[in-house]
């Protein structure tokens, strides 16, 4: 990982916002484009940036292709501090933790 991958990953805002969809759970390449207005190949590249930054990381399970935060990086620790304090980003970790918390909890039958 050098310096310059991880700024230009984090210059573009769908990365920063895809980091705050990844902070509260791992999701399909699907999902997180489901939250974009852009083709899923554009969707694909910034996954790519992101994970040549060493920001996040991805574990084929079947036909899926599951992503989440790279553990243990410095980077997504001061990250997931802006998304406290930054307004635009705050919202964005509601959702992923709402969902989270959706998905984690079975349904009665």
């Amino acid at each position: 990982m050098t310096v310059d991958r991880v700024f230009d990953a984090l210059a573009s805002r769908p990365r920063r916002e895809i980091l705050a969809y990844l902070s509260a759970q791992e999701l399909t390449a699907g999902e997180i484009a489901a939250r974009f207005d852009m083709s899923a190949p554009a969707i694909s590249r910034h996954l790519s940036v992101l994970e040549a930054a060493g920001l996040v990381s991805s574990d084929k399970r079947g036909q899926f292709v599951f992503y989440r935060l790279a553990p243990d990086n410095l980077v997504n620790t001061l990250t997931g501090f802006a998304f406290e304090v930054c307004p635009a980003a705050g919202p964005l970790k509601r959702e992923a933790k709402a969902r989270a918390r959706k998905t984690a909890t079975p349904k009665p039958r």
